[in-house]
């Protein structure tokens, strides 16, 4: 198998763990409790992955560096598998939250540790990859989340639902990994002196909040979109499904096809009209709320989440990419890439928070106004991701990039 391949298919497996997770959540709750009335409570452990995951990111370049990209790469991502069983087994909501922060620390280094191995298997290409790789991980979330619902729909334990998850995860990861590419000695060298702490700062922090602009509009649209759909146009809650299906789907679309995209246009003219969709599908979307519970009210509103999905779908892979190739070493790289991943994920912890709160103050509607102007932000921020781009990436390149 190819490192192309290979990395992708870690991806997959990095989202399929995901995947599983967020499937079997109601049975999570039950397990530990929360059944009924107190599944509300859920949200302290449903926090704790975000926070795991911010906190020990800033790690995570030390750890690529002292193990390599392949081995980290695997060893954090078994990590990640193996806590998916270890949430099984916990029998309270308190023991719950701890598991689900061991999770996130795992989830979030194992995430970045992928990523600089999607960089560095793109810097050997010469071409854009990493719009695809994250399409993968969404195709691997995708189905798996459709096996937990089989597995639930037949009544089948979710702790057996998750070992399975487990051992075809690490498996899959052991196998896809021995096909990396392996960091050579002289790299090791010249890199050994990398700190082992580092928070982004400069042009990496600038790229990092463009990431983050473009999280804070994904968490905000995957968490609220069906409850926009539902209680401020009065839709039930099939169409409120739909509306979350249109963003999901629209976004793992332009993953999957950023790519091609990207290597025609480059990244900033592809990030500048991919924003100014999204921004026009956040205009429907409050244009939508405005106008009250019509049909063509909803109609507007699945259209706009629809097409802040295109928006946002290839900016993440962008901010990883100009990380990844504004630095010239693997560590270097390794501590770039950790430091946006830092900075963007904070979003997903951030945003259903203050998405809830600007609406208990004013409403949802104000709160996706909000959302637009982030999307319209990064779209004017588009510059900033220029190094993603391979033509200009390095001076020795060539003027043109393979197909």
């Amino acid at each position: 198998m190819s490192p192309r391949w290979s990395v992708a298919t870690i991806f997959a497996v990095h989202g399929s763990i995901s995947g599983s997770l967020a499937a079997r959540m109601p049975w999570i709750a039950d397990h530990v409790g929360l059944a009924g009335g107190g599944v509300g409570k859920l949200g302290y452990a449903l926090v704790m992955p975000s926070i795991g995951a911010i906190l020990t990111m800033p790690f995570a370049g030390r750890v690529v560096h002292r193990l390599g990209g392949r081995r980290a790469t695997l060893l954090l991502l078994t990590g990640w598998a193996l806590a998916l069983t270890l949430i099984s087994f916990m029998p309270t909501l308190p023991t719950l939250a701890v598991a689900m922060f061991v999770a996130g620390a795992f989830a979030g280094t194992a995430d970045m540790a992928m990523n600089a191995e999607g960089i560095a298997v793109e810097r050997q290409l010469g071409r854009s990859i990493m719009s695809s790789l994250h399409g993968g991980w969404s195709i691997g979330g995708f189905l798996a989340g459709g096996v937990g619902w089989l597995l639930a729909h037949n009544d089948v334990s979710g702790r057996v639902n998750f070992i399975g998850a487990t051992v075809v995860a690490i498996v899959v990861a052991v196998w896809a990994c021995s096909y990396l590419p392996a960091q050579n000695a002289a790299e090791e060298e010249e890199d050994d002196g990398a700190p082992k702490f580092a928070l982004p700062k400069g042009p990496i922090l600038i790229i990092g909040l463009v990431g983050f602009a473009a999280i804070f509009a994904e968490a905000a649209s995957a968490d609220w979109s069906a409850v926009y759909l539902v209680n401020r146009l009065g839709a039930g809650d099939a169409t409120g499904a739909v509306a979350y299906a249109a963003f999901a789907g629209a976004m793992t679309l332009g993953r999957l096809t950023g790519d091609a995209v990207v290597r025609r246009w480059g990244p900033v003219p592809t990030v500048r009209v991919a924003g100014a969709l999204g921004v026009a599908g956040g205009v429907l979307i409050v244009i939508a709320g405005a106008a009250g519970d019509s049909l063509a009210a909803k109609i507007a509103a699945i259209g706009g989440f629809a097409l802040v999905g295109i928006g946002i779908a290839v900016v993440v892979p962008l901010a990883f990419a100009a990380a990844g190739h504004s630095a010239d070493s693997p560590a270097s790289r390794a501590h770039a890439i950790a430091g946006v991943a830092t900075v963007s994920y904070g979003a997903g912890l951030a945003a259903p928070g203050i998405v809830g709160g600007i609406a208990n103050v004013t409403s949802l509607t104000v709160s996706f106004a909000v959302v637009t102007v982030l999307v319209l932000v990064m779209t004017l921020a588009a510059p900033v991701l220029r190094s993603a781009d391979l033509v200009h990436a390095r001076e020795d390149e060539p003027q043109s990039v393979p197909a």
